[in-house]
């Protein structure tokens, strides 16, 4: 809103003569209603009400929004100048903050409140610094420190000084770790110690080093990325002149000058550029992934003055705005100058990451630095990310801790009562006892701790961080990830969550750019009835056929030979007319460079369209404020642009009016056919029929259809509309309206002339990828900002969404979670909670705002500083939101939420007499429901979502669900989502490197994605969850022998095994296997892994590590140990020359003990290699190596204490019956294992589990009446998505100068009005379906034009 006085009257441009007025502060005309109690229902239908707000749809005739930046008119209020029309006398007034983002409601009162007391108060003066550095904030205590940020950034987790610390903090929180600490503190202490302290130490701090090591690395890498950003160069002024100086030395006032392809090094404020009207062209694919032209505009104020660097260099304006928030799109401030005020919003602001296109230079003040701007505010946090595994081995050592504590306390007990006795009966050698009996129960208890402390193997941690490293290695080296047009490997940036690639269940992805290439090409056409598709392959020919085209790009996939033919002829008067239409009617900017045409188009569809009548010979060449220059297959033609009515969501149309060469006129219409079709002229049934099904075979194909049609016009009925458009412009009141119903006048009587197709590329892979992750039980969502028209054609090319899916809407969903909170009912638990009750196939579509008005207890923010969430990649920077304004369409989508509501009712999904969760806030119960809704639907999709709604949605499901989550993603406005999920995932594309900079993987394309989870992830997940299963049974079968030794050696803790043999039996001895199961081991092979994704749930489900294996490997290997030792104990007692001494036992429990362990890794391995084989007989070659060497004459004569078994494995073995003793014990171990495992493999054989077969294939959608959704919304979804182009840019001159030596009859005013502005049309009515019923009954006798083999659905 402009600031001023009340009632000034701004000037008047062209032939309008309407007055604005404005209002004094932004905040203050809001009305405040106290806040009442509202169903979501009542949320899902109005966005303003609140505060007294109407919705869009019921603003008042006469009011007027002027939108910022969205080629307003000169003098008529620009981007800075937001203006309510004067009412009517039965009109007041109704506010709403306006700019580009200004599309939903304020949440609350008390949240308004909050905004007014604190949103302007950030101030900053242009070249002041010394003014800008007095704002103090408090930091700590009574410290403070600078209020403005300077402009560097740092992303990297730790420095110089926090990097030792921090990581050790993050270190210790693995129990493990403090596990080892506690015994390493107890080895410290001699009276109590069994191993030398350093046995345990040194390779703890090793395994320390190894981990900080590995964050270390990590971290360099983002150091690196941070300087080589901070360190760009920018110009600033300095003095009189402009200087190169790196971006981290900005500070907010500064002034900056940027060039044609700069990224804006902050956010900052637009004062003036080259270009006409200071308008700016930015591109944002780091932001938000779109790479179509976007534009800024300065204040008028400012581009009149700010003219030369003398001016720039005395510019003293002082900018009051709001304080540094996450809302990418959104700005509320004004700025002060010379005594004035001038309104801002961010139709003014040059966000940190664009980049400047189509302009030579431009000038701009800094108004956020560093971490204040809005891109780094949405970047989130570096989060600790750890494995479902690494969380439950925390468990499971603090489980085997408490074990180890109550087995060392009762070994105690025992030691108690034996050195009790044994001072009874032995007085004599009590002297020898310094302690009293408690103090020498406790150091035995503490002994045996550090005994029995091998239980938990430093080694396990060690081989798994071995495991993690390998099978990433294994990742960056699959060529079959490798990407050969961008020269891209995929890379893991992080090693240590390899094994949780093969658990993920939910994959949140991007769109544009992740899903798509965000390239439209143009696929088919169908013309007078005449479908034209591309040719065969073989058909096509090896060179392209539009050489003959001087003007031709060369980049146009689409050939078909037979239309390039009438195209040359120029024979066919509707193909001629179709290609002028293409080439006329747009709002496409052009300019030369390197005698190339370059195009710039608001949508990427409208480029694919002007493209593709380039290519066919009909070449827009230039285009003035009143002209447009096409050449016509080689024939320059110059056509006087008469009136230009451009896109919105309301129109679903555009039409230009143009007077041809020869001097005739003619109106060129291009929309949706819901729309068109009402306006054609009663005549050509036949065309309308073959048109019709082409578009119903282009909407199957998932393409963007758009129809097109055109008229001529005779001299008096334009001169008479020219009159009436004039005194339509001229009126102050109602003029929106009255200036849609001129052009409803003249875009009558139509003729049609066909319809095109555009395919919104996917990337290659694209729908296999997501229809085998589907089969493999994984779930994909899209959150995105784009339009849900848009995206749900993406969905139904990805197969996410097919025709039998109910597809439920805001409305809807508020409908079933009201009925929910209605009825106090339990959700996750009874008969009618949505997980056992949904048997519906279903899929959500649901926008960021509505997402913001149904989750509160989530977010951070003031309501009012989240207000404004429902935007669009594409429309979010500079269109005004978009409300369905058809009443019978509202009324339709009111009786299906009513029938859906009946029904769900009707099979028990909504009980009224269940138990509530008391124990729950509302807040909470609210996202519960809608997670637990949305987790029970096929797909979803969530539209118009900020970087903070992305994450937001992705904490729900983590908090809610418990399952891991991937977020995959491309731009900068991902990170937060990538940062989010348990694992990020990155897509090196065109759209920056934000996205690979912070994710955990890098990949160059989606579909390499499929590998990376299917293949990869499952077999590192296999790989440590069998890894870690031998580890527990080998250690246990080893090392319980310890405790059933105790009973037979007085419970003094005494070691039953060689020393040696204790510190190498992990490292050396049992190793070699272990690790080649971690990095080698495969069930099946990777292409088998591809082909049967169902394999791939059993990492969701925790099947191969969990609490029930861990004890089953528990079992197994105190089984092996009782085996090993009482078997050997019960023979000892009858053979007692081999058995002479506890040195021999020790040294058979220990080789059966070895055997038993190899024999279990060589019944589990599947995947045998030479590798395998070398790793068995290596192991057993250093245990005879190694026990040979230790218990040698040399070796003990050198250290008797450290080396006491003196040839005891020699003298045991030398005994043939010890062998059949240790052969026994191996048969004993293995054996009976071996059966069991065979009868329960043949028992799953005989009687497999019975799947039950999904309820949601049960009952499809069209067994529900009114919940059928028609496809002609589909087809028409580039109409219905379709944003505002440069229209009123153009036809006003704010871009273009008129061309000099026109004689122009062009109208003083073509601009066309907002959405919001006009009331529902009955012309616009639904009725067309009747004429649809009506044309197919005909279908069967016009078949004349269209083949059946061009309409036919591709084979599925």
């Amino acid at each position: 809103m402009s600031e001023g006085k009340l009632g000034e009257e701004l000037p008047n441009s062209g032939g309008g003569g309407f007055s604005l007025t404005t209002v004094s502060h932004p905040i203050a005309s809001f009305r405040k209603i106290p806040r009442k109690p509202m169903l979501l229902t009542q949320w899902a239908q109005t966005s303003a009400e609140p505060y007294g707000f109407p919705p869009d749809r019921g603003r008042s005739r006469g009011e007027k929004v002027v939108r910022p930046g969205m080629g307003d008119i000169p003098g008529r209020g620009r981007a800075q100048r937001r203006c309510l029309n004067k009412p009517g006398p039965s009109e007041n007034y109704k506010l709403r903050p306006e700019g580009p983002t200004s599309r939903g409601s304020l949440a609350y009162s008390k949240d308004l409140e909050e905004e007014k007391n604190s949103a302007f108060t950030w101030e900053v003066k242009a070249n002041d610094r010394t003014y800008n550095d007095q704002f103090r904030e408090k930091a700590f205590l009574c410290w403070q420190r600078k209020k403005y940020k300077d402009n560097t950034i740092h992303t990297a987790k730790y420095n110089f000084f926090s990097f030792l610390p921090l990581n050790l903090y993050e270190q210790f929180h693995r129990m493990s770790n403090v596990y080892f600490l506690f015994i390493i503190i107890l080895q410290g202490v001699p009276e109590i110690s069994t191993l030398p302290w350093f046995t345990l130490f040194t390779p703890f701090v090793s395994l320390l080093v190894i981990r900080a090591t590995r964050d270390l690395v990590d971290d360099i890498g983002r150091h690196r990325s941070d300087r080589t950003v901070n360190n760009r160069l920018c110009q600033v002024l300095v003095g009189k002149s402009f200087l190169w100086k790196k971006w981290k030395d900005l500070c907010v006032g500064d002034l900056v000058r940027l060039h044609k392809d700069n990224i804006v090094p902050a956010d900052v404020l637009l004062l003036a550029s080259t270009e006409p009207s200071s308008l700016c062209y930015v591109e944002t694919a780091d932001i938000d992934g779109e790479t179509n032209l976007k534009f800024r505009q300065a204040l008028t104020v400012t581009h009149h003055e700010l003219t030369s660097i003398r001016n720039m260099t005395s510019f003293q304006g002082k900018v009051v705005c709001e304080e540094p928030n996450s809302r990418m799109h959104h700005l509320m401030g004004h700025l002060k100058w010379e005594g004035k005020k001038y309104s801002l919003d961010s139709g003014n602001i040059l966000l940190r990451g664009c980049k400047i296109r189509n302009t030579d230079t431009c000038y701009g003040m800094v108004i956020y630095a560093g971490f204040d701007t809005k891109i780094m505010r949405n970047c989130g946090k570096i989060h600790l990310k750890r494995t479902k595994i690494d969380r439950l081995m925390n468990r499971l050592v603090m489980l085997i801790f408490v074990f180890l504590v109550l087995i060392s306390m009762a070994l105690t007990l025992g030691f108690r009562d034996m050195v009790t006795e044994f001072k009874a009966k032995h007085h004599y050698v009590a002297e020898k006892h310094v302690h009293s009996v408690t103090t020498e129960s406790f150091l035995n208890s503490c002994s045996f701790l550090i005994l029995l402390s091998v239980m938990v193997p430093m080694s396990t941690f060690f081989t798994a961080e071995f495991i993690h490293l390998g099978n990433s290695i294994f990742i960056n080296w699959d060529v079959q990830m490798y990407y050969e047009p961008q020269d891209m490997p995929a890379k893991a940036r992080n090693t240590s969550l390899s094994d949780q690639l093969g658990q993920v269940e939910y994959v949140f992805s991007d769109k544009t750019g992740t899903l798509t290439q965000n390239i439209m090409t143009f696929r088919k056409c169908c013309i007078d009835g005449i479908v034209y598709g591309p040719d065969e392959e073989e058909a096509l020919r090896k060179e392209s056929p539009y050489l003959w085209n001087k003007f031709a790009d060369g980049k146009l996939l689409f050939q078909n030979a037979r239309l390039l033919g009438t195209v040359r002829s120029n024979e066919d008067r509707m193909v001629r007319e179709f290609w002028r239409l293409l080439a006329i009617c747009h709002t496409v900017m052009v300019q030369k460079k390197d005698n190339q045409l370059l195009y710039q188009a608001a949508s990427p569809d409208e480029e694919a369209l002007v493209t593709a009548a380039r290519n066919f010979g009909y070449v827009f060449l230039a285009r003035t404020q009143d002209s447009i220059t096409v050449v016509e297959l080689g024939e320059e033609r110059v056509y006087q642009v008469l009136a230009m009515m451009d896109f919105n969501s309301v129109r679903k149309r555009m039409s230009v009016l143009v007077r041809n060469p020869e001097g005739s006129i003619y109106l060129y219409t291009k929309g949706a056919d819901i729309v068109l079709f009402d306006r054609l002229c009663k005549k050509g049934l036949e065309e309308w029929t073959t048109t019709e099904e082409a578009l119903m075979s282009f909407a199957k194909q998932t393409l963007r259809t758009l129809c097109l049609a055109y008229k001529k016009v005779d001299e008096d009925t334009y001169v008479e509309w020219r009159q009436r458009h004039q005194e339509a412009s001229a009126l102050h009141q109602n003029r929106a309206r009255a200036l849609h119903q001129v052009y409803e006048e003249m875009e009558q009587n139509l003729q049609l002339l066909g319809a095109t197709a555009i395919e919104d590329r996917l990337q290659d892979g694209v729908l296999e990828t997501i229809q085998c992750l589907k089969q493999g039980n994984v779930k994909v969502w899209v959150l995105t900002g784009d339009k849900p028209e848009t995206v749900v054609n993406i969905g139904f090319a990805c197969q996410l969404l097919s025709e039998d899916m109910l597809i439920l809407e805001e409305q809807e969903i508020a409908q079933v979670l009201e009925a929910y909170w209605e009825s106090n009912n339990n959700l996750l638990s009874g008969k009618g909670s949505l997980k056992n009750q949904l048997q519906v196939k279903m899929a959500m579509v649901i926008s960021g705002e509505f997402l913001d008005r149904l989750l509160l207890s989530l977010s951070k923010e003031p309501r009012v500083l989240v207000q404004n969430v429902n935007m669009d990649a594409e429309e979010s920077w500079q269109e005004p939101g978009e409300r369905r304004t058809d009443f019978l369409q509202a009324r339709h989508t009111s009786l299906r939420g009513q029938t859906l509501r009946t029904w769900l009712g009707s099979v028990g999904l909504v009980p009224q007499n269940k138990e509530s969760n008391t124990h729950e806030s509302p807040q909470v119960r609210r996202e519960r429901a809608f997670v637990e809704l949305a987790s029970r639907c096929r797909a979803v999709i969530c539209c118009r979502m900020t970087p903070k709604q992305k994450a937001l949605i992705v904490e729900l499901v983590k908090k809610y669900q418990n399952v891991v989550t991937l977020a995959i993603g491309d731009g900068a406005n991902d990170v937060n989502m990538i940062k989010t999920a348990d694992i990020g995932v990155g897509l090196a594309g065109k759209e920056g490197t934000q996205a690979v900079q912070n994710s955990d993987y890098m990949l160059a394309q989606f579909c390499f994605l499929r590998r990376l989870l299917l293949v990869h992830g499952r077999w590192s997940y296999m790989r440590v969850c069998k890894f870690l299963r031998y580890f527990i049974y080998k250690t246990l079968a080893s090392m319980m022998v310890q405790i059933w030794f105790a009973f037979y050696s007085g419970f003094t803790a005494q070691p039953l095994y060689e020393s040696w043999f204790l510190v190498l039996f992990n490292l050396l001895y049992t190793s070699l296997p272990v690790l080649y199961i971690g990095l080698f081991e495969q069930d099946v092979s990777a292409e088998q892994s591809l082909e049967l994704p169902q394999l791939y749930s059993a990492g969701q489900k925790d099947e191969l590590f969990n609490y029930w294996v861990f004890l089953q490997a528990f079992t197994h290997g105190t089984a092996t140990s009782l085996v090993n030792f009482f078997m050997t104990l019960w023979i000892s007692q009858g053979m007692s020359e081999p058995f002479s001494d506890y040195q021999s036992f020790a040294v058979v429990v220990a080789l059966s003990g070895l055997l038993s362990i190899t024999m279990e890794v060589i019944l589990i391995t599947k995947h045998w290699t030479v590798l395998f084989v070398l790793a068995i007989v290596f192991s057993l070659c250093f245990y005879m190596v190694i026990t040979w060497a230790s218990q040698s004459f040399w070796l003990f004569n050198i250290a008797p204490k450290s080396f006491p078994f003196l040839y005891a494995d020699r003298n045991v073995l030398s005994h043939p019956s010890i062998l059949l003793v240790v052969l026994l014990n191996v048969s004993l171990n293995t054996l009976p294992v071996l059966a069991l495992r065979v009868s329960y493999q043949a028992f799953k054989k005989k009687h497999p589990k019975e799947e039950k077969e999904a309820p949601a294939e049960a009952i499809a959608a069209e067994s529900l009446p009114y919940l059928r959704r028609e496809s002609r919304a589909r087809r028409s979804s580039y109409a219905f998505s379709h944003r505002e182009g440069y229209a009123d840019l153009i036809t006003q001159g704010t871009i273009l100068q008129r061309s000099p030596g026109v004689n122009s009859d062009t109208l003083a005013d073509h601009s066309v009005p907002c959405d919001a502005e006009l009331a529902p049309s009955t012309n616009e009515s639904p009725w067309y379906q009747r004429s649809l019923s009506f044309l197919g009954k005909k279908r069967h006798q016009h078949q004349g034009k269209a083949s059946s083999e061009s309409v036919q659905p591709p084979p599925q």
